[in-house]
């Protein structure tokens, strides 16, 4: 178990690291989730550097301080990972779960001049004017790249990260998670559509619109999706708990 006040928000983030894993969306030991456990985001969890995603444990979880330069001599913190989370925990207060990634479909968006995710299909809807793009890349994340990325961001819940990957925040795990999922299928769609170089069936602005409020608004799905695939781990790899 882990040996501080933050199992349930450790056991969530575990989770999300291995179902990552199954879902092919990971790089193994690249990439990084963080949660804000502390009420002004400050302190947070972030995944070590080394540890794959699909053998990620509740108690392998380090506690950061945004605030706070870490230890030079910590190997297992992925310097990156830090700068990246540390400054959208000091500067973005909606963003309690963040989760970075540089997945297949995600990415190729994310590297086309037009990164933008049409509303298409009822999963591309779901992010109409919920996206934000960042085309100003200058490298892997540290120092002002960093700081810039989170003024990006601004009160986005996606950011497609041109040249890099995407990200996903919510105020919890199973929310960021879920529109991480999506997104992906999303951004799969899209792609493929455009693979076909036939022209796209574009919905109007008022019908991506409602259907873009109907998934805010749908009862619970970002909690019970989560809860089912925890209830999928606690089968089969409950290891992930400890």
């Amino acid at each position: 178990m882990a040996d501080d006040a933050y199992q349930q928000e450790r056991e969530d983030l575990a989770a999300a690291f291995r179902w990552t894993a199954r879902h092919g969306m990971h790089e193994g030991i690249a990439n990084h989730f963080s949660l804000a456990v502390s009420e002004d985001g400050s302190k947070f969890l972030l995944n070590p550097y080394g540890v794959h995603f699909s053998r990620m444990k509740a108690s392998d979880l380090m506690l950061m301080d945004a605030s706070a330069e870490p230890d030079p001599d910590d190997d297992r913190v992925d310097p990156t990972a830090f700068a990246i989370h540390g400054a959208l925990h000091r500067n973005v207060p909606q963003a309690r779960c963040i989760l970075h990634l540089h997945p297949k479909y995600g990415t190729v968006l994310a590297s086309l001049a037009d990164s933008a995710i049409p509303p298409i299909d009822q999963n591309s809807m779901r992010f109409y004017e919920r996206v934000a793009i960042d085309d100003g890349y200058d490298g892997m994340g540290l120092g002002e790249e960093a700081e810039r990325l989170s003024r990006t961001l601004g009160n986005k819940s996606v950011l497609m990260m041109g040249n890099h990957g995407v990200m996903t925040v919510a105020d919890t795990v199973a929310r960021a998670f879920d529109e991480m999922v999506y997104l992906e299928r999303a951004c799969e769609t899209v792609v493929t559509a455009y693979m076909t170089g036939k022209e796209l069936r574009v919905a109007p602005h008022a019908v991506a619109a409602k259907t873009a409020q109907q998934w805010a608004d749908y009862p619970g799905f970002s909690d019970k999706h989560f809860q089912a695939l925890k209830g999928i781990l606690d089968a089969e790899e409950p290891e992930y708990r400890q």
